[in-house]
């Protein structure tokens, strides 16, 4: 008798900056979300597909939830409250190292509505002591029922493995969605412009903060089979282009450099890449703008 094959879809919901993407990549094995110490990293659903001989995970990791102050953030936290009518079960990570804040208190109460069961997962729990994580179990027991409470850290692997079982066995019987080398619903193109939005939010600290966007030009292949990619990082003020650019472009030449190492591990093919700088003034605000670089408002 050959085993029952299951799958499901899983959001994994969170304050901003409690490592949703740490984990994604860990558990997907490859970087398909991008990382920064910076909140509101993630700004669509970003899905990954986890593929075993038993089962199929499909992950979505949501936008952090928070107050929002502009156009793309209303785009934002609607995109992850809608994710939690859509899926079998829900992961709501927060980070051991801040403990409780009004911004879990908003998620709890949206997590009320929902009839999946809820896992919450500690993550980060290396940087704190255990009396400190058995404080904070016992604070969020007796806010909301959740199925499992279940401690982890993302970044050094610690019970990820257990926290998958325990996912596995609540899974249903089901279809495998995708094949099994798939390991993301997004095109490679959406990949390689977070990729290097990455770059530019690591690099340039809190001189930038998320008023940039970056729209992918073109990717071609050349006759000596390279790839030629050609990217636009739009900011919103010419005094952010210019700390972009750096001294002599040195700033651009860095984050291009890093970005094309990621991009040839993603691809696996050598790649010439080009970078721009462009002004869009409040372009967070006009719709037509957010439509253009991606964030579909009037979906919702």
């Amino acid at each position: 008798m050959t085993n029952q094959f299951k799958s499901g879809f899983i959001a994994i919901v969170g304050r901003p900056n409690v490592g949703k993407s740490t984990f994604m990549n860990r558990v997907i094995g490859q970087k398909i979300a991008i990382m920064s110490d910076k909140a509101q990293t993630t700004r669509n659903k970003i899905q990954g597909v986890l593929t075993t001989n038993e089962y199929q995970m499909i992950f979505i990791d949501t936008p952090g939830i928070h107050k929002p102050k502009h156009k793309l953030g209303d785009f934002m936290v609607q995109t992850a409250e809608d994710t939690l009518n859509e899926v079998d079960s829900i992961i709501f990570m927060i980070n051991a190292d801040e403990g409780y804040g009004r911004g879990d208190q908003y998620i709890i109460d949206l997590l009320q509505k929902v009839n999946q069961p809820v896992y919450l997962v500690i993550n980060k729990v290396d940087k704190i002591q255990p009396e400190k994580l058995m404080q904070m179990i016992d604070q969020y027991k007796d806010l909301y029922t959740f199925a499992e409470i279940i401690p982890i850290s993302a970044l050094e692997g610690n019970n990820v493995n257990h926290l998958l079982e325990v996912l596995a066995n609540q899974m249903s019987e089901g279809p495998q969605y995708y094949p099994e080398d798939h390991i993301t619903d997004h095109p490679e193109r959406f990949i390689i412009s977070e990729l290097i939005r990455e770059k530019v939010l690591h690099h340039t600290k809190e001189e930038i903060p998320h008023s940039i966007a970056v729209v992918l030009e073109s990717i071609e292949r050349n006759e000596n089979d390279k790839l030629h990619v050609q990217a636009t990082i739009i900011t919103e003020r010419s005094s952010q282009k210019g700390i972009l650019i750096g001294k002599q472009g040195s700033m651009l030449k860095k984050i291009g450099h890093q970005s094309r190492r990621d991009i040839e591990a993603l691809l696996g093919s050598k790649v010439y890449l080009e970078l721009w700088v462009k002004v869009k003034k409040d372009w967070r605000n006009r719709q037509n703008q957010l439509h253009e670089y991606g964030f579909r408002l009037d979906e919702y």
